[in-house]
């Protein structure tokens, strides 16, 4: 079942991302990202979250240690079954995906190119928080500049 739910999460994620970058930014196809990707990752990592923590499904840890997120160990114990790990890769996707889906519509809104947005969107895909940056740092840079010739 974990398996099963990790590889349709992650198709869905790379169908979304592949669109994102190489597709013409319609308005639909935006909404679909958006409600069809972002929705439903986050629909299954709400869902999955809770009955993983309250043990209904895959417990995760030892049946007598409290799971918390205010400890290494208690956030290391949550990743011990497939189905942390699987939910956790969720929340990851739909994070990721939803900072993308920021990132390439505040760039055409700002009229960046596809060819700069590209490398960024994929950065933010391998490795969210990176992409992130790149594009917090080419976006204040910009507005630098085109404050200093106003």
């Amino acid at each position: 079942m974990w398996d099963a739910i990790f590889s349709t999460a992650n198709m869905l994620a790379m169908i979304c991302w592949a669109g994102l970058i190489l597709l013409p930014r319609w308005p639909t196809l935006l909404a679909v990202i958006l409600y069809l990707g972002v929705g439903l990752l986050c629909l299954t990592y709400t869902i999955l979250l809770p009955s993983i923590m309250g043990g209904w499904i895959d417990p995760v840890g030892p049946a007598d240690a409290a799971v918390n997120f205010t400890t290494i160990e208690g956030v290391r114990s949550i990743f011990l079954s497939d189905g942390g790990v699987t939910v956790g890769w969720t929340h990851y996707l739909a994070f990721d995906l939803f900072v993308g889906l920021w990132i390439a519509k505040d760039a055409d809104a700002k009229q960046f190119s596809r060819v700069l947005q590209a490398p960024i969107l994929f950065a933010t895909f391998m490795a969210g928080p990176i992409g992130l940056f790149l594009w917090l740092v080419v976006r204040e840079r910009r507005a630098r500049l085109a404050g200093r010739t106003k």
